[in-house]
Formats: structure tokens, sequence, C-alpha cells
């Protein structure tokens, strides 16, 4: 189980802190519990509260983070404890930093408290018992505040009792165990966010409630921040600016222990909006360098002393590309210009002070061209930002001692579509991605862009937690996060629950974001997708409610904003669409429901409304504005002014009656086709529906006929008011040994539909999957043997991925990385096969990630998924895949394919053989999973 922020399990009245190294299943130790324990600290008991001990020297952020431990204490026990700069004789908490506390340092001096594995260490820290009293120690600043924090959690504060109106389990009595813990700090150095496209929702929420972004907004923040172990910054910057704004923000961070950074298009520390501010002249340095000199010399005397990382380089006006080509002797030049003001403010080599240079979007162009910074700049590479790193260093090169960084994205506005309103973060898509990163050795700063901070509560708690220590964690970590952080948050009784409907979410969320969706999405003809998409929402979101109704008063609030919200949500919005959807296509076939579609859509655009009042009314509306964000209406990439509800369509709906049907797998439908072809039987697709509508007022009705003697219906005849829905079914027994083709007739007082029907049934004892209807589809998982294939829990589209465990590519052989599936083709098939992928970009710069397979045993065929694709960028993220597309030609019969690894981070999640004359529409693979009943 993965710990690094300790999350709790005080249902049990147990915490569970997890230690540094883990091994499998990790080792563990209680570090708090609610019942007396041998030779253990008391906290708090009936009788007794200790009391906290801070020497006056320390650091100010450790005086913060110690009164934090006092209320937490408080509102944990209902007893609040007293802070005294000095000892006392009873049993008391000793928190320090090493250098800075007279009594860590004494401690430590008569050889009582063991530091060595702290001792010089970044942000490290001990809790130890000496002499009777509880002992936090920390190696610097931040690792004492950590080991506080650390303290908070294990007795039952979540990091997101504020932000999220987590409740503490209330206990009179907290005992600490006799053990001694020890964290020897993060892997990752610098571990951050970005508070980013921050209109309308937070920046309203903040105009609220504090005016502006101020040091009370910001003190919030740089909790959040340090108790989730993170420390490092970049401020909201559209129309803000963190220094200018208030210039006690930046005093506050510094006290706090918060780094503060600019993001990547913001040189010396200087907010982009200062530029409007104080800026004389175009924002270019060809034409007014001295200018600018001047304006980012400010920004570095502003700094001061300040904890700080200061962004270099120089983007255009606006977050734009500075030039039309690639301008790298006249970066270079920026860049040794900035260094220079560094060391003239600073009066140290400019190395002294942490720099970065992000290479984002076309900066990294620069990079790829030559340009080069001095090697004590880190180079903060970035993914596209829909989550797909861009680039990773060269595992060949010499290391720099600047290092390397991840600039990462939870949030979004640009193309191909903003996404800005809910969380649609698969986490298992953020560990694949930065594992990568980490075994590429880009270790030096973590950042991620979080958007408002709420709603990504979730993705922000896994990103710094795998950040802590991404060498002790490993897929079965991650299979259990979600459950560890639903118990944190709502308790044990619920959590394995609540986890799922977390990643159940998360998968259906991230298929397609919100503000991707459309009433063309998902199909409403082939295999059932749209009503597929339905069934999932409602099946998720009535668990939901169920949970609901049994948790806690005191969880309901968090419980909203954290669960159940999102799902409402989303449900509601898939609802509205495919609404949406009916009804344009039932205008078109003039179904007598066409309006009423109509009137269901107003509805769910109502109930938007209805969703948002409620959230925003939670606690006494402590949250207004945070789901201000615009999301129904999208036409561009940018956002619309105002959520526009679906065009609908009214019909007129005459007084007599007439029959429609329409099948599954055709846009086809009768009147206007006067026969149809139903989708073909065989043992694994024994039903096939019909559905009979009426385009008038009233009833139609019809009779069935000439029934092949292998088939049966539920109803042979009736009356049709609006639709109904009919079953035709093998009948067992009665079943021709071949294949059999047949004709049903549908009869109405106005004409006659013919149906053709077929039964094509596949061989006793075959094996693998089977093809139907000219297509064969195989979720990744569905292999026969797999070596050398790591499987990524809720990971994908379908929460079926693969990829090859090696990380790099000269450790891939065919060998050691290699796939098979068994499968078998119920008639020849002369088509493609597609290999749906994540979508991956070339990280390495090769010209594109490639892989091998081989069917049968014809020569094995290489793939580029980066050429070997129909699909663009924008198509791969907005469909969150890459289709890989190969001709295919099959006989009758069984066959074996087998996918070989070549590079790694090839992510597999699909593979689909389709004939040509298979024309059936999905944005999913469909769910014909061979040799298995639907």
């Amino acid at each position: 189980m993965f710990l690094k922020s300790f999350r709790l399990n005080l249902e049990k009245l147990v915490v569970l802190v997890a230690l540094v190294s883990f091994q499998g299943l990790l080792a563990q130790q209680n570090l708090v519990s609610t019942t007396p324990v041998s030779e253990g600290f008391t906290l708090s008991d009936s009788k007794t509260t200790a009391n906290l001990i801070v020497d006056a020297a320390d650091y100010e952020g450790v005086h913060i983070a110690a009164k934090n431990l006092q209320l937490d204490l408080e509102r944990v026990t209902g007893k609040k404890p007293e802070v005294f700069n000095k000892l006392s004789g009873k049993p008391q908490l000793i928190i320090g930093t090493l250098g800075k506390s007279s009594f860590i340092d004494s401690l430590a001096q008569t050889g009582k408290l063991n530091v060595s594995a702290i001792k010089n260490q970044w942000e490290a820290f001990s809790i130890q018992q000496v002499d009777g009293n509880l002992v936090i120690a920390g190696s610097d600043k931040r690792g004492t505040i950590y080991g506080i924090y650390t303290l908070s959690e294990a007795i039952g504060v979540s990091p997101c009792y504020w932000w999220a109106d987590v409740p503490v389990k209330k206990s009179e009595q907290l005992y600490v165990n006799a053990a001694n813990y020890t964290n020897p700090g993060p892997k990752v150095h610098y571990r951050g966010i970005f508070i980013n496209d921050e209109a309308p929702a937070l920046s309203g929420w903040v105009g609220e409630n504090y005016g502006s972004f101020n040091h009370e907004f910001y003190e919030h923040v740089f909790e959040l921040i340090l108790r989730l172990k993170g420390n490092y910054l970049w401020p909201a910057m559209w129309g803000r600016a963190f220094y200018d704004d208030d210039p006690e923000n930046a005093v506050q961070a510094e006290k706090y222990g918060v780094v503060i950074g600019t993001s990547h298009h913001e040189p010396l520390m200087r907010a982009h909006v200062e530029w409007d501010r104080y800026g004389k002249g175009d924002w270019n340095y060809a034409t007014n360098p001295e200018v600018l000199r001047d304006f980012w010399k400010a920004g570095i005397e502003r700094m001061g002393d300040n904890e700080s990382i200061v962004t270099v380089g120089m983007r255009g006006d606006g977050d734009e590309p500075m030039t039309e080509g690639t301008a790298i002797e006249l970066l270079e030049g920026i860049v040794k210009d900035q260094r220079q003001i560094i060391e003239d403010v600073t009066g140290k080599p400019a190395s002294e002070t942490p720099q970065l240079w992000a290479l984002y979007k076309e900066v990294q162009d620069y990079y790829d061209q030559g340009m080069r910074v001095p090697d004590d700049v880190t180079l903060l590479l970035a993914d596209d930002n829909w989550g797909n790193i861009r680039k990773l260093p060269n595992p060949e090169d010499a290391g720099r001692t600047g290092g390397y960084g991840i600039y990462y994205h939870f949030d979004y506005v640009g193309g191909p579509r903003n996404y800005k309103w809910l969380n649609t973060n698969q986490i298992s898509r953020v560990y694949e991605q930065m594992s990568l990163a980490y075994e590429y050795n880009a270790r030096k700063i973590w950042i991620v862009n979080v958007g408002d901070i709420k709603p990504m509560e979730y993705p922000i708690s896994f990103f710094l937690d795998y950040a802590w220590n991404p060498e002790s964690f490993d897929l079965a970590d991650l299979k259990e996060y979600p459950e560890q952080w639903a118990a944190a948050q709502f308790g044990d009784t619920y959590a394995s629950e609540i986890a799922g409907l977390i990643q159940n979410y998360s998968t259906l969320a991230s298929r397609r974001k919100p503000e991707l969706l459309s009433p063309k999405t998902f199909s409403l003809h082939h295999f059932n997708e749209a009503q597929r998409i339905l069934q999932e929402y409602d099946e998720l979101e009535q668990e939901a409610k169920r949970i609901k109704e049994e948790l806690d008063d005191s969880y309901q609030s968090a419980y909203y904003q954290l669960v159940l919200f999102p799902i409402e949500a989303m449900a509601n919005l898939n609802r509205l669409y495919i609404a949406a959807a009916k009804n344009h296509l039932y205008a078109e076939q003039g179904r007598n429901t066409t309006n009423a579609y109509a009137e269901q859509v107003a509805e769910f655009f109502e109930k938007d409304k209805e969703l948002t009042r409620a959230y925003h009314s939670l606690n006494d509306s402590k949250w207004n504005h945070f789901m201000d964000q615009t999301h129904i209406g999208y036409t561009y990439w940018q956002e619309p002014r105002q959520n526009v509800i679906p065009e609908t369509k009214q019909i007129e709906i005459p007084q007599e009656g007439h029959l429609g049907i329409s099948i599954a797998g055709t846009e086809a439908y009768f009147p206007k086709d006067q026969v149809l072809n139903v989708l073909p039987f065989d043992q694994s697709h024994q039903h096939q529906q019909l559905t009979l509508f009426n385009t008038g007022k009233e009833e139609v009705d019809y009779k069935i006929k000439k029934l092949p003697k292998w088939l049966k219906v539920d109803q042979k005849k009736g009356a049709v008011k609006t639709e109904e829905q009919l079953t035709l079914s093998l009948i067992p027994g009665k079943l021709p040994a071949s294949d059999q083709e047949g004709v049903i007739s549908i009869q109405s007082d106005h004409g006659m539909a013919t149906l053709q029907v077929s039964y094509n049934p596949y061989p006793a004892g075959t094996e693998g999957t089977v093809s139907y209807a000219g297509l064969i589809s195989i979720p990744a998982t569905a292999f026969t043997a797999n070596t050398g294939w790591e499987q990524i829990p809720d990971l994908g589209r379908q929460d079926n991925a693969l990829r090859p465990e090696t990380k790099f590519s000269k450790g891939i052989t065919p060998e050691n990385t290699a796939l098979t599936y068994e499968l078998y083709a119920n008639e020849a098939i002369d088509g493609t096969i597609t290999f749906n992928l994540s979508p991956t970009l070339d990280f390495k710069n090769q010209g594109g990630l490639k892989f091998q397979y081989q069917i049968d045993d014809e020569p094995v065929q290489t793939l580029n998924m980066h050429k070997d694709t129909p699909d663009n960028w924008n198509s791969s993220v907005a469909n969150n895949t890459t289709r890989v597309v190969a001709p295919v030609r099959l006989q009758k019969g069984a066959h074996q394919l087998k996918i070989y690894g070549v590079d790694p981070a090839i992510v597999l999640q699909h593979i689909i053989i389709r004939a040509e004359t298979n024309n059936q529409s999905f944005y999913l693979a469909p769910v014909t999973i061979a040799g298995l009943k639907d």
C-alpha cells in the first residue's frame, strides 16, 4: 500500500503510515492509535494533552505548521494543547529543525536523538520518542513542516479538510507508538502546482471572498501544498500578478516555506500582466532590449532572498510564439543577458540561483535545433497540454547539474477544445507518463497545471503523492491508491465502493472530455453504443446516490464535491447530448416521440443549472462560482460565453398512425427502406432487437409473418402507440448445423417490411476471439500469452491497457516483449487491422514510436504509431486514442496474432480487425467479445 502523504484509516481506529522503502507489499507501521499502546506516547487522553514545544528561533514556517497541528489536535480531540517556546516537565511534543532549534540540536549532540538518516538531506524528517517525549525533527524547514503534517494526517486530518470540507474523525484518545519513523526525503526535488485559466470560476470565488488574489487567499494554497508535501507554486497569472497585487503574498510564501516561480512564459519573476501595467513599447527583445532588461531587473530585485526558481527565456506576448521562425541566436542572447541580470542583482554567480528554461510548445523547437543553455539551468520539458509528454532526456546524454523537469496539465485553454469544467484526468495515465519521465531522469521539477485547484483535488493529491517517491510506487500501489485516498476522505466503511465510483467516473469522463461531446459523438445505430453509455452512467449515478444515503451527514459536503457532483453532472450532460441526437434522428424518421426528446433536452439543460446551484449552495455558499465554467455549446476551441442548449427540432405529428421499423447495425429504416438486413445470429449473439415506432397520433397495428423455424419473436402482433422493442431469439434444439438465411415479414395497414435474417454458427470448441459480422474486437488484456507487457489498471477508454515493462528501446526484443492472441474468422476477411493505442507522443524525437505484429506464420510487420495512422494530433487527443492501421486478409478459420515490442511507451488498448464490407461506425470499440454471450 502506498501512502506518501500518509493517508488515514480511522474507521478501524488505526492509522497506517507507509515507510519510504516499498518492496511489493510495503512495510508499514501503526503511527497513531486511539487505544493505548505499550510504551507509546500519549498525545491526548481523558486526563491530559501533550503540549507543543517549538524553539522561538526556528523558522516561521515551522511555527505556522505547529499552530496548525495545535488546531488539528483540537479538531480531533476537542482539546487545544498549548504551544510553548521552552521545555516543561511533563511529556511533550518537541518540534524543531536541525541547526535552528536548540532543543533538537541538544538532543542530537548528546546522542539521544538519532539524526544520521536526515542530516544534510533535502526535506527529510524523523519522528522519535526521546526521554518520554515525542520529537519531530527536520533536516531543514520543510522537512520539519512535513513531519508536523505527517502527524496531522495520522491523527485524522485530511490535506483537503478545508479545500473539500473533509471532516475529521473525532477521538479524545490519541497514542503514538513506540517505534521510530524516519523519512529521508523526496525523490523529486521540486513538486508543485500551477494555478491557471482561473476565470471565471476561481477568480469569481476569490473576488467574492477575498477581493483579490491576496495573501489571505494564498495562505490557504500554501497550506494545501505543504500538507500534500509539495513545495512549489506558479501563482495565478491571467490578469493577476503575485508580487504586485499584494506584496504580502511573497512574504507569506517565504514564511510558509513555499518556493515561488513564474510560468513558462514569464521571465525573471515578472508576471505577464505586469508588462501591461508598467511596460513601455513592444514585448520584443530585438527592438526593445533596454526596457525589457530594466523590467526584468526589477523582478529579480523584488525577489530578494525569497526561495524561488527563476524562469529564463522568452515567448511572445500573451503566451504566443516569439517569432514566426526559430530565432536561436536571439533567444541565446536573451538568456545570456537574463543571467547577467541575476548575477548583477544577487551579487552571486548565476548558477547559485535556481533557474528553469521551459521547452513549451515552439520553444522545444529551439532546443531540437541546437540551442543550449548553461548546465545549471533546469530544462523543464512539457506535455502537449493533454497529458502526453512531448520530449524526454536522451538516456545516453551526460547528466545536467540543473537536471530536467516536467510541466504537466490537468486543465488547458486551447485546441482542440478548452477543458476546464470538471476533472477528466485518469491518474493511471498520469502514472504511465510520469513514471516514464522519472525513468528518463526528469526528476528535478514536477509541476502540474491545475486550473482553479477545485475540482482537481483527487489528481493533485495523486500527482504530489507519486512525486514524493516514484521508485517505491508500483502497479499494485496504483491499483490500491483510489481506495486509500477514498478511505482518507470518507473512512474505511465505503472506501472500496467510493474508489470504484471515482475510477469508473474517470474512465467515462476521460474517453472524451465534456467540452468535446456533441449529439454526434456516440452512435445510435451501431452496437447499441449510445444506450450503453447511458446505462454506464445510470448505474454509476445510482451507486453514487446509494452511497450518499448511507454515509454519515458529516461526509455529505465532501462527498458531493469529490464524488457525486461530477458523476451527476457528466451523466446529465451525456443524457442531454444523446437526447438531442435522438431528437435529430427521430425527426428524420418522423417518429411521434421526436418532440418529447426536444423536451428532454430542455429538461437536462435545466438540470445542469440545478446541479450548479446545488454545488454553489454547499456550506452556506462557501464554494460559490467554482462551477461557473461554461461547458455546453462549444463550436470551436474557445469556450462559449454562456452555456448554449443544443439545437432541437419540432415536427408536426399527423393524426393517422404509420408503422416504422429500425434495427441495430444500420442507418436504414422502414418505410424509407423496404428491406432491412438484421445482424447475423450465432452462438454468442442469440438475440436481436427490433424497434417498432409510430409516426402518427393514432395507434398502429402490426403482425409478424414467415418466421424461420429456428427463430422466434417475443410478440407476433400488437399495436404501437409510440414505440415497442421486440426481440428475435434463436430457438435451442431447432438450430441448423450450418449457415442459414431467412426472411421475416412485418405487416401493417399501410405496407409490409421485409427483414432478412441469417444464422452463421462457428464450430464448436472454437477458442479465442471470434469474428462477428466481419469484425473481430479484442481488448488488449484478452491475450493468451504475455511476456514482458504490464497491465496498467484503470487506464484507457475501456480500462484495457498494456505497455512494455522495459522503458528503454535497447532493452526490448521480440523474445522479451511479446503478446499472443487467438482468433477465429467465421468468414473470410479482407480489410484492416487497427491497434488502438494511448496517444503517446514521440518523446524520443526519432520519427515515431514503433511496434511489430505477426499473423500466423506470415512475415513480421513493423508499424510506426505516428506515421501509420489516419489520426492527427487533434483527433488523437480529442478521442483519447491513436489508431494505427494496416491492411489485413484472413481466410476463414483459426488464426494467431502476435504483437512484439520495439519502443517503450506503446500503450495498447484494443485491437480491431474489420472487413471492408463492415461499415458500422462507433466511438468505442464494440462489445463483441467472442465466445461469450452478450
